[in-house]
């Protein structure tokens, strides 16, 4: 299969995988409540900071500036929360889709059920996720623009390599590493069909965006320039959840797929002439 048809695949699933959110609504409860509780971390975090310092701004920001064990363990903290939260909610996510695909309705209690089964892979891949995190943050504050170069690179090829690991975790009964290794042989046979979605999702958010920045500036102009402001961080926050939600469907689709299970929505001729080698 050529690069072309790859991503014309990729295209067509992420267009599918709107109309499996239109048809269960419900699921997109947990990325609602994913990125309220990703808020409330970082809230705590910056409080707990401030707080250890005195309230001091200033010195606050020299904390931020000098690395040492006790920051990088709060980094590490921080990372460890943050993966925990995404990949829990996105596992309960995940297993809705499948139970959906299966022919089933799924219900919001039945995936986070399913996620808190799941506790444990959850918190690993977490520990794991945040240690790697944590070491290129201790790279990127020691080696400078070279570090940041470094890191950069490195941070691009693990969002890559990782983008299927949640489904991975969820039915595959695997180590962190395992799971990496995994996930990262998924994204090597379906590269052209992620990039198609991810152009198709990129695009979708920036018009979104483009739309929302011009709603806002015109409240700020007729009424007031905090209407236009709240106008455009509440949309901004419903386009990332939607798209968040529709991300994840899509790569439940192609791993559901991928294991020869059935993906109900697609139409499964459909589903399997977009995912067959040619």
């Amino acid at each position: 299969m050529n690069i072309f048809d790859r991503f014309s695949n990729g295209w067509n699933i992420a267009m599918n995988s709107w109309s499996v959110l239109k048809e269960n609504r419900q699921l997109i409860l947990f990325p609602i409540l994913s990125g309220i509780s990703m808020v409330l971390v970082i809230a705590s975090f910056f409080l707990i900071a401030l707080a250890s310092v005195g309230w001091d701004f200033t010195a606050y920001s020299d904390i931020r500036e000098h690395g040492t064990v006790v920051n990088y363990l709060f980094v590490f903290g921080y990372y460890l929360v943050n993966y925990f939260i995404i990949v829990f909610f996105n596992t309960a996510l995940i297993h809705c889709t499948h139970l959906y695909f299966s022919g089933e309705k799924p219900t919001i209690r039945q995936g986070l059920q399913f996620a808190l089964s799941r506790i444990g892979v959850i918190l690993s891949w977490a520990a794991f996720a945040a240690t790697v995190g944590t070491a290129l943050r201790i790279l990127q504050d020691n080696l400078g623009s070279i570090g940041k170069f470094i890191t950069g690179l490195i941070g691009i090829v693990w969002s890559i390599a990782t983008f299927f690991v949640v489904p991975v975790i969820a039915y595959e009964n695997l180590g962190p590493i395992a799971a990496f290794k995994r996930s990262a042989e998924i994204m090597r046979n379906k590269w052209g069909e992620r990039l198609g979605a991810g152009f198709s999702f990129g695009l979708i958010q920036f018009l979104a965006f483009i739309v929302l920045a011009a709603l806002g500036f015109f409240l700020g102009w007729a009424i007031h320039p905090l209407a236009g402001i709240a106008v455009f961080a509440l949309g901004v926050f419903a386009v990332l959840t939607l798209i968040s939600a529709v991300k994840t469907i899509f790569i439940s689709a192609v791993y559901h797929n991928i294991n020869g299970n059935p993906v109900k929505h697609f139409n499964q001729e459909f589903a399997d002439n977009l995912f067959v080698q040619k």
